[in-house]
Formats: structure tokens, sequence, C-alpha cells
């Protein structure tokens, strides 16, 4: 992973390999960014994605192989328990130009990926809800 701050934003390259969730929580870390927004595309072989189904409150995931173009990666940085909460969803298109995506798990990039950052000053916390059974923001904490 290379990356150049500019200003609030932080451009990131993600190279072949390179694991997209922790890349950017390992770079969220190291520049102290607990508060942000996350936008990107690229390439990967290998994804995992996973569809939150509310009535049973359970995540069902699907792992991929092959090739697929990042159609769309976006998502949040906040803090849980003082760390890093990513919240990511993917879009991804296949060989077959068939769409699909959802919550990122995981996803291993195979050319290249390019990720925008934009960082934004404060924080914002992360709180269980036993009614939805996710981790929402809390804006009173």
């Amino acid at each position: 992973m290379e990356f150049k701050k500019i200003g609030d934003k932080y451009v990131v390259r993600l190279d072949k390999g390179e694991e997209i969730v922790e890349s950017i929580k390992a770079l969220a870390v190291q520049e102290e960014i607990s508060l942000g927004t996350i936008t990107g595309i690229g390439a990967v072989d290998r994804v995992k994605v996973g569809v939150y189904k509310l009535n049973t409150k359970e995540y069902f995931s699907k792992e991929y192989e092959g090739d697929m173009e990042i159609v769309n990666l976006a998502g949040s940085i906040s803090q849980m328990d003082g760390e890093v909460y990513l919240h990511l969803h993917i879009a991804l298109s296949d060989i077959s130009y068939g769409i699909f995506g959802g919550h990122l798990n995981h996803g291993y990039i195979s050319a290249t990926g390019e990720i925008i950052i934009q960082s934004i000053d404060g924080k914002i916390n992360r709180k269980y809800d036993h009614e939805t059974g996710l981790n929402l923001i809390d804006f009173y904490e």
C-alpha cells in the first residue's frame, strides 16, 4: 500500500495481494483517522460479502473467486470501544457483467485498488443495538 495525504484526504493505492479491509484499518490506525468516509474502485480475485437478515439478526456471507471489477467501494470510519471501526460495502462485476455485492468482509486485490479516504475532524462512536443486532452510530457517547 502506498498513499499520499492531500489536505483532509488520503489517496491510497493497494497492490496485488493486499487485503482491502485490513489495509484501510492499518492506515486509519497509523494516521489516527477516527472519523471518515471511504470510496474506491479497482479489481479483486477473492472476496467475501455478506447480507444482514434483520429478522434473524445474522449475516449471511458468500465467498467469490475469479476476475471481478470493483464497481464501487463505499463506507465509513468510526470508533467502537476505543478502536477503529470500518463499515464497508462493495459492488462487484464479474466476467459475465453481473453485478453483486454487500457488506465487505474481506477482499484481495488482483491488480490495483484506488481508494480515497476523507478524514473528518471529530470522533463518532458505535454502540451495539439490541433491537437490530447491529453496531450503530451513537451520537450521545
